[in-house]
Formats: C-alpha cells, sequence, structure tokens
C-alpha cells in the first residue's frame, strides 16, 4: 500500500511513518494540500491519504476531484480533540487519527479504509488448481486474463500474482473500467496534456505511466468501448501510450491483468469486444469458480472473516456452531466471497453465546441465510408476486426490480448489473434516471466508485 503524508505533523510523523512501513506501507510525505494533489497528478500515486487536520481537507479533495483523482483520506491531530475529529469527517474524512500515533490504531485504519488485508485463501481442491496455474506463470510477463462471477475474488488473485512476479517491487495499479464514465476513461489510462479539455489545468499522468515497471490491472475489461479498445491495443502491441492532447508517444513497460465477469467470447461475437484484444489479454485464462462449488474454501474463508471482524469490532473470538456451518454451507451465495463476507460481519456483530449459532447468519433484510423455501412457499412466492404486478407499468416494475437488487447487494453496482442481466453502464444511466426524478439510491459500499 502507498501512503502519502500531507502537512506538517511535527515530531509525530516519524513515529507515524514507522509504523506504516513496519505494516508494509510505502510512505511518502509532503507539506501542503497543493504539493499533495502536483504529486498525484505528476503519477507519484497513493492509496490513501494521512492529512493533517489542521489543513483545509475540503480543498484537497475538491482540487483532487477536479483532476478526476479518488483517494481515501484520514485526518491526523495531536491528542484527542473531539471537534477537530467531527470537522475532518465532516469534510470528507474516512477517519480521525490521534497523535502520538497508536500502531494497533493505524493498522486497523489502514486496513479499513484500504482493504488491504486480503490474503488469497485456497483450502478447496478447484482453487488450489487455479493458484497452482497462477504460481506457474506470475514470474513471465505473460498477460492474463482472470475471469468469473462477481465477487469470487479476481482483484485478490491479481495482486497475488503481482506479489509472486519479478515486478513485485515496483507498483500495482488497479484501474475499473466500469466505475470510470467512458468520457474520463481514456485521461484515467492514458493520462492528458495540460489544455487538452476543457477543465485540463496541467498535465496529468495516467495509469499506464503510474504503473511502469510494475502491474496494472484493468478490472471489469468488458464495459470498455470499442473505440478505447483500439488505443489500449495500440498499447499493449508496441508499449507505448499518448497522452490525450500529446502529440509524443510515451514508453511504458508494465504487465496488464484484466478481469471479467462476462462471456467475453460472446461479446465479440455481438461485436460488443475486439476480437484481436482478447486474444492479445487472454494469454493465460485464469477461471475462479463460483463460492458453492468451493466448499473448503466456504468454511476457511467463514472462519477467516469472523476472525478478521472479531477484531476489528472488539467482540470476543468464536467459532462457527455445526448448525451455522451446514446453514453456510446450504447457501449458494449468488454474491461469492463479497457476500459471505458481509454475512460474517453482521454475525459477528449479532452473535451472543460462545459460538456464533445459525440465529446470527442472516441475510441484509434479517431473512436466514440458506435453502429455506419449500416448492410450496416457492409457488405461493411467485403467484403473490404476479397479483402484484398488475396494474402498473413496464417501467415502474423495471424500476423496483433494479432497486430492490441493488439494496439486497448492498449497493454494489457490478454486482447488481450481473444479476439484471444488464451492463454496468446501463444500470448506472437508470440509477442517474431515477436520482433525478428524486428517488434515493443504496450507496455504493466503501472503496466503490459510484
Amino acid at each position: 500500500m502507498r501512503l502519502l503524508i500531507v502537512g506538517p505533523l511535527g515530531g509525530q510523523i516519524s513515529a507515524a511513518t514507522k509504523i506504516a512501513m513496519d505494516h508494509g506501507a510505502k510512505v511518502a510525505h509532503v507539506d501542503t494540500i497543493e504539493q499533495a494533489t502536483g504529486a498525484l497528478r505528476a503519477g507519484r500515486g497513493a492509496d490513501l491519504l494521512m492529512v493533517d487536520a489542521r489543513l483545509d481537507i475540503a480543498a484537497l479533495i475538491t482540487a483532487n476531484e477536479a483532476e478526476h483523482i479518488v483517494v481515501p483520506i484520514v485526518a491526523a491531530g495531536v491528542g484527542i480533540d473531539p471537534m477537530a475529529a467531527a470537522k475532518s469527517i465532516r469534510a470528507g474524512a474516512r477517519e480521525y487519527i490521534s497523535l502520538p500515533p497508536d500502531a494497533e490504531l493505524i493498522a486497523a485504519v489502514l486496513a479499513a479504509v484500504c482493504d488491504d488485508e486480503r490474503p488469497l485463501i485456497a483450502a478447496d481442491e478447484s482453487m488450489k488448481h487455479v493458484v497452482t496455474m497462477a504460481d506457474q506463470i506470475a514470474a513471465s510477463d505473460a498477460s492474463i486474463m482472470i475471469t468469473g462471477e462477481s465477487g469470487v475474488g479476481k482483484e485478490v488473485l491479481a495482486r497475488y500474482v503481482h506479489k509472486k512476479s519479478k515486478r513485485k517491487d515496483k507498483p500495482f495499479i488497479a484501474v475499473n473500467c466500469a466505475a470510470i464514465p467512458e468520457s474520463l476513461l481514456e485521461s484515467e489510462l492514458f493520462g492528458h496534456e495540460k489544455g487538452a479539455f476543457t477543465g485540463a489545468i496541467a498535465r496529468r499522468i495516467g495509469k499506464f505511466e503510474e504503473a511502469d515497471g510494475g502491474t496494472l490491472l484493468l478490472d471489469e475489461i468488458s464495459e470498455m468501448d470499442l473505440r478505447l479498445q483500439s488505443k489500449l491495443l495500440r498499447a499493449l502491441q508496441e508499449r507505448v501510450i499518448d497522452r490525450v492532447g500529446g502529440n509524443k508517444p510515451v514508453p511504458v513497460n508494465i504487465r496488464v491483468l484484466a478481469t471479467s465477469n462476462r462471456d467475453l467470447n460472446a461479446l465479440v461475437r455481438g461485436g460488443e469486444f475486439r476480437e484481436d484484444l482478447l486474444y492479445r489479454l487472454n494469454v493465460v485464462n485464469l477461471r475462479i469458480p463460483p463460492l458453492r462449488e468451493r466448499k473448503d474454501d466456504l468454511a476457511a474463508l467463514s472462519q477467516f472473516f469472523i476472525d478478521k471482524y472479531a477484531r476489528s469490532n472488539g467482540r470476543p473470538a468464536r467459532k462457527l456452531s455445526r448448525e451455522a456451518m451446514a446453514q453456510v454451507m446450504s447457501h449458494r451465495w449468488p454474491g461469492n466471497v463479497r457476500e459471505l463476507e458481509n454475512a460474517m460481519h453482521r454475525a459477528v456483530l449479532l452473535a451472543n453465546g460462545e459460538d456464533v449459532g445459525p440465529e446470527a447468519i442472516r441475510a441484509p433484510d434479517g431473512a436466514p441465510v440458506g435453502h429455506r423455501d419449500s416448492t410450496g412457499d416457492a409457488i405461493e412466492a411467485a403467484q403473490a408476486a404476479a397479483r402484484n404486478l398488475v396494474g402498473r407499468t413496464v417501467a415502474e416494475v423495471e424500476q423496483d426490480l433494479i432497486l430492490e437488487t441493488l439494496t439486497h447487494c448492498l449497493g454494489n453496482r457490478t454486482h447488481a448489473a450481473h444479476i439484471l442481466g444488464i451492463s454496468i453502464r446501463t444500470l448506472r444511466n437508470k440509477l442517474k434516471q431515477y436520482s433525478d426524478e428524486g428517488l434515493r439510491i443504496p450507496p455504493p459500499p466503501t472503496g466503490q466508485a459510484a
């Protein structure tokens, strides 16, 4: 993880820096918010900013957003100061850290804000086969396509490949192609020159240059438009990129990994994805099986998440009871590891006994998790749903379906689009329409772009 410390934090900065570095962070420091935005613009990227609470955090966020730079911020101040903490949170900081720094607190904040604690757990034979193949090809520079349903852990596997590669000491940069509007994605990837378009107030280094020497992950590559796919293909073939508004090719030395939860061959047949780009990216395919096919991983991941959230919430260590484990094993987990993690987090908060019992394994709506509907119950539910459709327009039914699915997915746009069978861009357009009409839209999970 890359940490940028912003501001003159006095004698405490060295202690905070050492703690962060002890937990694997690569730390840089600037004195002012202007220098922070300049560093990010110049490609000296960061996964987290730790900012002196006395600085204008709101102005820093505004300046970054004007450059289409989104990096989470934690505020830091000397001593416990509730007023400073509240002011920082209102300005847009995720957390407030008191200095002198507490090692456990800083470690917890780094893990929570950046979600850096994501080990690759492979207890099931099907997943061990994927990891074995990843180990075999990690040392090469071959492009890899990682496929699988939403939430199976594609980015976790991509990070694993990077850490096993000869580029492990260089940057790992991830770009979610589905979360960035088409009009901004080209600049995000390739950068732009000053004056290239309205708002381009200075040269901006893109993710290709930021990842130079390391690994670039193109997450949800299937959502990239055809015009930009052509530019990406040239970058992969010739190892040079063109900044928007630039007139001189820029050489880059990166390894590209890509992920998709859609059938790219079907998209090629439908004219939505370039076949030559697919060949270039899909040198090796790593398909991650859905969690319902990885029963041994279910058990291992469940206990990992229970232990993780027990520590972070100050709850006692617990195990899943035999009945709760049977309940976990019976559920199909359509949201895969992401859904399981959320369920185990809730279970830690709801559990009261010595073990985590089945009463604590709940869906977001409070219903028990597992196969709980008999055939008769399912038929009755379907008939009731059909009766509720009478007299309603198709647009009204579609709106309810989209919003209810998004709520079920805890606001995760990618997962909801997968369940609905539509592209993430179609979903985003629908949500913008509903928001413009005054409807409340479920917010995305922490760390996910809207």
